[in-house]
C-alpha cells in the first residue's frame, strides 16, 4: 500500500503541471473564441499542432521509455546511458529544425500554407526543441525529482500564457491607445500566427532553463549501447507513430476527408475546442502515465509487483469513471469555457471521453510487453488500432462530420486494450480484479444513462439530480475500495 501511496503522491505532483497545462488550454480556447473570428481560425490551430504532435513522437523515437529501461537496468551506467540518448536525440533535432527552416515553404504549400511558410518554420524548430528538451524531463523523472519537473513545466506554461495574452489582448488595446509603442513589431492581421510566436518563445525559455541538467553530462555516443537502446526503443516508435496517429489522425486528414474543404476547417475548429472540453482526462491519464513508467520498471524487481500493478489498474479505472461522470453531467457549465460558435459539438464531448478512458486502460496494460522487452507487440496493437482509426475516419466523416472522427478513435482503443489485455495475459498474466472493475463500469453506465437522457425543466433541478447521481458512485467507491479511515492524511478525521 505504501507504495501506491507513492504513486498516488507523484501522479499528483506531475499532475500539476500537466493539468495547468491542459486548464491553460482550456482557458486559452474561449481567448481564442473571440480573438479569432472565424472557427476555421482554429481549425488551423488544431490541424498543426496535430501535425507537431505526431512530429515530436518521431524525433524522440522511443527513448524516453529506453532511457527508463536502460538507466534501471545498468544502475552504475545511467549517466552513459543518458549521455547517449541525449546526444542522439540532440543531433537527429538538430537536423530536423535545420531542414525545416530551409524547406518551410515548399511544406507550407504542400500543407495549404502558402501564404505562411513561418508557421512551419516556427513550428519545426519548436518541435525539435522540445524532443530534445523531453529526455533531460524524463532525467528528472528518474532521478525522483517530481518538483523541479513540475516546476519547469509551469515556467513553461507561464511564459506561454504571458506572451498569449500579450500578443492577443495587451498588443491589440495598444494598438489602439498607444499605436506608435508597438508598431515597429505588432501587426494587427497576423492573428493566429501570434499563438505559434508565444510557443515558440515558452520553449525557448523550457529549454534554457533545462541547460543544468544538460551541461554537465559528456556529449558521447557510445555506439554498442545505442544500437541495444535503438532496437529496444524502435518497436516503441512504431508504437508511438500509430498510438499518436490514433490521437492525431482525424485532426489531421479532416479538411482533406470531408467533402468541402472550407466547410471542413470550421468543423474541424468546432471539433477540436470541444475536444479541450474532454482534456480532463487526458490530464489525469497523462500524469498517470509520469508516476506509472517509472514507477513499473523500478518495481519489476519485487516480488509482489504484479499486485501493484493490478491495484494500480483498479484505482486508475475508478478515478477515470468518476472523471467521466462528473465532466459529463456538469457539461452544461463547462460549455461556458468555448465561444458560442462552437457549442453545436458539445454532444462529441463523451464519446472523446470514452476514447481518453479507453486510451488510459490500454497505457496500464502495455506494461506487460515492455517488462519482457518485446515491445514489438505494442506496435501491433497500435498499428491495429491505426487501421481502425484511419479506416473509420474515412467511412465516417463524410456523413457524421466530427462525430465519426470521435466514434473512431473510441474504437480504436477499445479494441487495442481488449487485444492488449488476452495477449498479456498470456505472456505476463496479472490478477486483474475484473469482477470489481465489471461492476464499477456497470454502475457508471447505468448513472451516465440516467443522467444524461433524464433532464428537468430548470437546469438547477437537472444539475441537482447529476449531483446524486454522482454521489451515489462516489459512495459505493468509498465504502468498497476507499475507506476513509485508512486513507492517508484524512483518516484522522474519520472512524
Amino acid at each position: 500500500m505504501s507504495k501506491l501511496v507513492r504513486l498516488a503522491k507523484d501522479t499528483a505532483i506531475y499532475g500539476v503541471s500537466s493539468i495547468a497545462g491542459k486548464v491553460l488550454n482550456w482557458l486559452l480556447v474561449p481567448l481564442y473564441a473571440y480573438v479569432l473570428t472565424n472557427t476555421a481560425d482554429y481549425g488551423i490551430v488544431t490541424n498543426l499542432y496535430g501535425w507537431t504532435a505526431l512530429l515530436l513522437v518521431v524525433l524522440t523515437y522511443g527513448m524516453e521509455t529506453g532511457f527508463f529501461r536502460f538507466a534501471n537496468k545498468q544502475e552504475n551506467k545511467a549517466e552513459e546511458v543518458y549521455g547517449t540518448i541525449l546526444s542522439s536525440v540532440g543531433s537527429t533535432s538538430l537536423v530536423f529544425a535545420i531542414i525545416t527552416v530551409i524547406f518551410a515553404a515548399p511544406f507550407a504549400n504542400m500543407l495549404g500554407y502558402h501564404k505562411h511558410p513561418e508557421f512551419i518554420a516556427m513550428l519545426g524548430v519548436v518541435v525539435a526543441m522540445d524532443a530534445f528538451s523531453a529526455i533531460p524531463f524524463a532525467y528528472l523523472r528518474y532521478k525522483n525529482r517530481p518538483y523541479m519537473f513540475a516546476g519547469l513545466k509551469m515556467v513553461m506554461i507561464f511564459v506561454n500564457i504571458f506572451f498569449n495574452l500579450f500578443f492577443l489582448i495587451a498588443c491589440p488595446w495598444l494598438q489602439h491607445h498607444h499605436p506608435g509603442s508597438i508598431s515597429w513589431f505588432y501587426r494587427s492581421d497576423y492573428g493566429v500566427g501570434y499563438i505559434f510566436v508565444a510557443n515558440l518563445i515558452s520553449t525557448v525559455v523550457a529549454l534554457l532553463c533545462l541547460l543544468p541538467f544538460v551541461i554537465h553530462i559528456k556529449f558521447r555516443l557510445n555506439w554498442p549501447l545505442l544500437k541495444q537502446i535503438l532496437s529496444y526503443s524502435f518497436p516503441l516508435l512504431l508504437l508511438g507513430i500509430a498510438g499518436i496517429m490514433n490521437q492525431t489522425i482525424d485532426k489531421i486528414l479532416f479538411p482533406v476527408i470531408y467533402p468541402n474543404h472550407v466547410e471542413g476547417m470550421k468543423l474541424l475548429g468546432i471539433y477540436g475546442a470541444c475536444s479541450k472540453v474532454a482534456m480532463v482526462m487526458m490530464m489525469f491519464t497523462q500524469a498517470f502515465r509520469f508516476a506509472y513508467e517509472p514507477f513499473v520498471f523500478a518495481q519489476h524487481k519485487d516480488s509482489n509487483s504484479k499486485a501493484a500493478y493490478s491495484d494500480a489498474m483498479k484505482y486508475f479505472i475508478i478515478f477515470a469513471l468518476m472523471l467521466v461522470l462528473s465532466m459529463t453531467f456538469y457539461l452544461d457549465v463547462l460549455k461556458y469555457i468555448i465561444g458560442p460558435e462552437y457549442r453545436q459539438g458539445l454532444a462529441v464531448v463523451p464519446i472523446v471521453l470514452g476514447s481518453y478512458l479507453f486510451q488510459g486502460i490500454f497505457f496500464n496494460l502495455s506494461l506487460w510487453y515492455k517488462l519482457i522487452d518485446k515491445t514489438i507487440w505494442g506496435a501491433i496493437f497500435s498499428g491495429i488500432g491505426f487501421i481502425i482509426t484511419l479506416s473509420l475516419n474515412i467511412l465516417l466523416v463524410p456523413s457524421m462530420y466530427y462525430f465519426g472522427s470521435a466514434w473512431a478513435a473510441f474504437s480504436a482503443y477499445f479494441v487495442i486494450a481488449i487485444l492488449s489485455y488476452f495477449y498479456g495475459q498470456k505472456y505476463f498474466p496479472i490478477d486483474y480484479q475484473l469482477k470489481v472493475i465489471g461492476k464499477y463500469f456497470l454502475l457508471a453506465a447505468v448513472l451516465f444513462v440516467l443522467g444524461w437522457f433524464v433532464k428537468f425543466h430548470f437546469i438547477i433541478i437537472t444539475l441537482a439530480f447529476r449531483t446524486v447521481l454522482l454521489a451515489i458512485f462516489v459512495r459505493y467507491a468509498v465504502k468498497h475500495d476507499f475507506p476513509l479511515n485508512k486513507m492517508p492524511y484524512i483518516n484522522k478525521f474519520f472512524k
